[in-house]
């Protein structure tokens, strides 16, 4: 958790540096808007974690001054995990401040997916560590989408390689059935298709596999999974 908060604080260091220039003519603030959810079946992740992000900017504010001498500022904007209403927080906050926001971090996979063309048309970087859009990695194609650390695709990939490890090499998945248990929802959609790729592309080699999906939309009372006999 610790590393994860001083990621983002690099990435909102890097984004308030780069507009120091500018900063310095707009009473040296850069403002980041805080479209978090603190209410809402998925408060206990976002109250902890956009407070922990408020807490630590606030904190280089009172012991650094800020970034590079250039303050922090910022207002709190309720999206309850909404798409909707996280587009909203989006609309009311991208002009807000002197600077306008500097960056935006909705931690949402469907806010995330709801503000990419407006954010990309605006100009306004979007912060997606570790969920989102997995294909905006190609800055080519989406030069204000950042998807940092990792990305549901590499941790697809991984889960089907820990699961060849665990059997004993790759080549024990062969004709074994695998079965995604996903969250009906945009974050929970991103694995599948690098997933059924894997399976088209393991059928010339020495490991292919069968690949179930099931959706699950239990968010508020969760999901109690057991794990599967090897065997299955």
């Amino acid at each position: 958790m610790i590393q994860f908060k001083k990621t983002a604080a690099a990435v909102l260091g890097a984004a308030a540096l780069a507009t120091a220039s500018f900063a310095q003519a707009q009473a040296m603030e850069q403002f980041v808007p805080y479209n978090g959810y603190w209410v809402g079946p998925y408060a206990a992740g976002g109250s902890g974690y956009f407070g922990g992000m408020i807490d630590y900017l606030n904190m280089l504010n009172a012991r650094d001054g800020g970034i590079g001498g250039v303050k922090i500022t910022g207002e709190k904007c309720e999206t309850e995990y909404n798409n909707a209403k996280g587009v909203e927080c989006y609309e009311r906050s991208k002009k807000k401040g002197p600077t306008g926001a500097s960056v935006i971090h909705p931690l949402s996979t469907g806010i995330t997916y709801s503000v990419l063309e407006k954010a990309t048309a605006d100009k306004i970087p979007v912060i997606s560590m570790g969920y989102g859009r997995t294909d905006a990695a190609d800055g080519r194609v989406f030069p204000y989408i950042f998807p940092l650390i990792t990305t549901y695709w590499s941790q697809a990939t991984s889960m089907v390689k820990f699961m060849g490890q665990k059997s004993g090499g790759m080549d024990k998945l062969k004709g074994k059935k695998i079965t995604l248990v996903y969250h009906d929802s945009a974050f929970g959609k991103e694995p599948i298709p690098v997933l059924r790729h894997r399976r088209k592309s393991s059928a010339s080699s020495s490991a292919p596999f069968r690949l179930r999906t099931r959706a699950t939309s239990r968010a508020r009372n969760g999901c109690r999974c057991a794990r599967s006999s090897p065997t299955g």
